[in-house]
């Protein structure tokens, strides 16, 4: 992939440029100073929907092509705009360390038919390599997972032998968890001699006898 940048002067502001629809940039490497420059806004969009930051593109417009990774994107908070690109220039026969986006493919039959649950342990995978070899992104077949109990590791992703990881190979990529019923909370039982009862409870006090007439 080709990107065509410009140097920047300094005479126009950040925020002027992307006002007029123009990205300021910086690009920089291990032995290459860095230089400020600007990329059309649109034209930036579109390459980084499609390159991510794992696909090595050609840097053109500046003194000699230079081939860099898209190193750092800031976004406006509000509207998720880019507001400004760090590219990462390669010396030639240098290898770079980049974390791969890990893609899920396929159904695993342990969710579908006994109806476990996909847990993605990870979703990324840094791996060193020559800017050449990098993938775009490592694909993680769950159709693998057929029981409840199996699990996909690192070394089961099937990784180019010029991609060399950090991390164990046995480190568990994804796997598949159990829904568990949550416990039904008994009422406790009544402890029915704490309850005093009255005999006299409901009753009605005795009406008095309406007296006798003393005279006959």
């Amino acid at each position: 992939m080709e990107l065509t940048v410009q140097k920047r002067d300094g005479v126009k502001s950040p925020k002027t440029l992307r006002l007029g629809g123009v990205l300021p940039a910086v690009i920089y490497g291990r032995s290459e100073e860095s230089t400020p420059i600007s990329v059309d806004a649109k034209t930036f969009g579109k390459l980084f929907k499609a390159a991510g930051e794992s696909t090595v593109i050609t840097i053109k417009g500046l003194d000699e092509d230079k081939d860099a990774l898209i190193h750092e994107v800031e976004f406006d908070a509000v509207t998720g705009i880019p507001t400004h690109v760090d590219f990462y220039a390669i010396e030639k026969g240098q290898t770079v360390t980049v974390s791969i986006p890990l893609e899920f493919e396929g159904v695993s039959p342990a969710v579908k038919d006994l109806g476990g649950i996909l847990v993605k342990v990870m979703h990324e995978l840094e791996v060193e390599c020559q800017p050449k070899d990098l993938p775009q992104h490592i694909t993680v077949d769950i159709s693998k997972l057929v029981t409840l109990e199996d699990q996909i590791s690192v070394q089961d992703l099937g990784l180019a032998a010029n991609l060399k990881i950090s991390v164990d190979p046995e480190e568990v990529v994804a796997m598949i968890d159990v829904a568990k019923d949550e416990p039904i909370e008994e009422a406790p039982a009544t402890d029915l001699s704490a309850i005093e009862i009255s005999e006299e409870r409901g009753k009605k006090p005795d009406e008095e006898a309406p007296a006798e007439d003393a005279k006959e």
